[in-house]
C-alpha cells in the first residue's frame, strides 16, 4: 500500500516542471473529468484523491487502487489555482511516429507553437475531427505540461503526439501532400485538399519556420470577411486549425 511521504508529495509537485517530468518519465493529470478520461488510457502509478471523491467513483476506478489524501496534501502538490479532489500520475508513453497514418488520414504538423492551451486546444480539435496523430518540432511545447494535459479535456489519451525534427521528416516524406497555413497563400475555400497528408501550423508570433515552408507543397489561408475589410491581423492557432480541419472534413464527407 502506498504511502504518501514528504517525498512522494514534492515529486509530485516538481512535475511542472520539463525536466523532472523528463528525469521522472511521469506526467500528472487533475481534475475528475481529465482523471476519468485517462485513468485506464495510461499506465497509472499514482491514484491520489480525497476520501469523498473515492466513495463517489470507486465503481469507475476499477482495480485501480487510490491512495487516501487530505485537502491540505492536494493543495501542496496541485498545479492549478483550485485544487482538485483528485489527481493521476502516469508513466509518460513512448510515442513513436507513425507513418502510414499520412497516408490513409491527416495529420496535424505544429511548428514551435509555444502556449500550453493552443496545444491543448489543437489536440481537441484533432479527436473532434478523427485525427489521430499530431506531429510537433521539438521546441513546441511539452504535451505532459499539466497545462496543457488539463486543456486537452481527455483528448490525450486518443491523440498521439510525436516529437520530430519537421525538416527530417517532411524531406523523407516527399510523396505526402503538405499543406501550410499562411497570411498570404491560396484560399482554402476554392483550393484543391486531400483526406490523408500533412497540415502545419505556425508559431504563434513568427508562423511557420522559413526551413520547414521550404516543404510546404500547398500554401492555404484561410480569407477575412468581406474581402478588403479592415480585420484583426491574424487568427489564433487554435482558430485557425478549427477552421482549417473543419474545411478538409467538410470537403471529403459533405
Amino acid at each position: 500500500m502506498v504511502e504518501l511521504t514528504n517525498n512522494l508529495r514534492k515529486l509530485v509537485a516538481s512535475l511542472d516542471n520539463a525536466r523532472a517530468r523528463r528525469d521522472n518519465g511521469l506526467f500528472v493529470a487533475e481534475g475528475t473529468k481529465c482523471v476519468l478520461d485517462t485513468l485506464h488510457n495510461f499506465s497509472c502509478r499514482y491514484l491520489f484523491a480525497t476520501s469523498a471523491w473515492i466513495e463517489r467513483h470507486h465503481a469507475e476506478i476499477g482495480a485501480v487502487e487510490p491512495v487516501t489524501v487530505k485537502r491540505a496534501d492536494m493543495e501542496r502538490m496541485s498545479h492549478l489555482s483550485t485544487p482538485p479532489e483528485v489527481m493521476a500520475v502516469y508513466d509518460i508513453p513512448s510515442n513513436e511516429l507513425d507513418e502510414s497514418e499520412f497516408r490513409h488520414n491527416l495529420t496535424i504538423v505544429l511548428d514551435r507553437v509555444q502556449d500550453p492551451g493552443n496545444l491543448g486546444t489543437i489536440m481537441r480539435i484533432a479527436d473532434w475531427f478523427g485525427i489521430r496523430q499530431i506531429v510537433c518540432s521539438h521546441d513546441t511545447v511539452d504535451v505532459y505540461n499539466p497545462k496543457v494535459v488539463q486543456a486537452t479535456m481527455g483528448a490525450i489519451s486518443r491523440v498521439k503526439v510525436c516529437y520530430e525534427s519537421l525538416v527530417d521528416m517532411l524531406g523523407r516524406l516527399d510523396d505526402v501532400p503538405v499543406f501550410g497555413t499562411f497570411l498570404d497563400g491560396d484560399d482554402i475555400y476554392s483550393s484543391e485538399l486531400s483526406g490523408c497528408g500533412m497540415i502545419v501550423f505556425g508559431n504563434e508570433g513568427q508562423g511557420i519556420s522559413p526551413d520547414v515552408e521550404r516543404l510546404v507543397s500547398s500554401r492555404l489561408t484561410i480569407p477575412s470577411f468581406p474581402p478588403g475589410a479592415v480585420t484583426s491581423e491574424s487568427l489564433n492557432v487554435g482558430m485557425a486549425a478549427a477552421v482549417t480541419v473543419a474545411e478538409f472534413r467538410r470537403r471529403i464527407y459533405c
